[in-house]
């Protein structure tokens, strides 16, 4: 069978193909067998069904289908399509989807939740990736996802470092894995990769009637990343900063912290300070 983790039998196959990689998809593969094969075993264990986002031309999948009972391989390109469905030909468990990821209804394939998304992810996709698999339930069970290292460390962090980590830490519990060089990748990137194992929560760790409301509103303050709680409060809210900054100090919170030093707890004091 073809292993395109072997980056002979990737050339040849991308060839064969008439496959010329877009740098706009951020199609670079990874071409380490070990080190993909480690990404594949921290995913989950054999019984778990697996939703594989980004699988190009099977990199990942192949090691994913070893070790999992079934996997769902998602490729937006469609010239990928056949090659992807060539190194997957013969093994069982394994289904191709040309989707966008962000479009297609994997409530309606996994409708009680509990799987796990994994894959190699386009650096362009991060952000909007996560709000779309954790916004609303049925939520995946795990994810783990190679991502830009900076992301990765973002998402991790002990405060809310932008929309995107607040999103992340109010649904997942994250840690780091392994660090996977940009020459274990082809094309090569400019920057560093890491593994990030997102535990999603049973429940949200900000508990608030309106969850579209919460990000609104932490949406709205990090465009004023750059400025005081207290100056940009009080502009989104419309009172003026010395009001704002004395609602802030009645929840515990000093007035001249950024937006990116908040911790989830924090957060949502906030929120419900200036939206009760």
């Amino acid at each position: 069978m073809i292993d395109p983790a072997d980056p002979d039998q990737l050339s040849k196959l991308l060839r064969r193909h008439r496959i010329n990689l877009k740098h706009s998809l951020g199609q670079n593969f990874l071409i380490d067998p070990d080190l993909r094969d480690q990404v594949a075993a921290a995913a989950g264990s054999q019984s778990d069904e697996v939703v594989e986002v980004g699988a190009g031309v099977g990199t990942l999948t192949v090691a994913l289908a070893e070790r999992h009972r079934r996997v769902t391989a998602v490729e937006l390109d469609r010239t990928l399509i056949p090659a992807l469905r060539e190194v997957v030909g013969g093994r069982e468990g394994v289904e191709v989807v040309e989707a966008d990821i962000l479009k297609l209804d994997l409530a309606e394939r996994y409708p009680n939740g509990g799987e796990v998304v994994a894959g190699n992810i386009p650096y362009n996709l991060t952000g909007a990736l996560i709000r779309k698999l954790l916004d609303q339930p049925p939520r995946p069970r795990r994810l783990s996802l190679v991502v830009q290292k900076e992301v990765g460390e973002r998402w991790t962090a002990t405060t809310g470092a932008s929309l995107a980590t607040v999103a992340v830490q109010v649904f997942a519990e994250g840690r780091l894995g392994m660090t996977i060089p940009a020459a274990a990748f082809t094309p090569e990137p400019r920057v560093d990769s890491v593994l990030v194992l997102l535990e999603v929560r049973d429940q949200p760790a900000v508990q608030v009637a309106d969850m579209d409301a919460f990000f609104r509103l932490v949406e709205s303050v990090f465009q004023f990343r750059r400025k005081q709680l207290g100056g940009a409060l009080g502009r989104i809210a419309g009172i003026g900063s010395e009001a704002a900054a004395s609602w802030l100090r009645e929840v515990g919170i000093d007035p001249e912290r950024r937006p990116q030093t908040l911790t989830l707890h924090e957060w949502e004091s906030v929120y419900f300070r200036f939206t009760g």
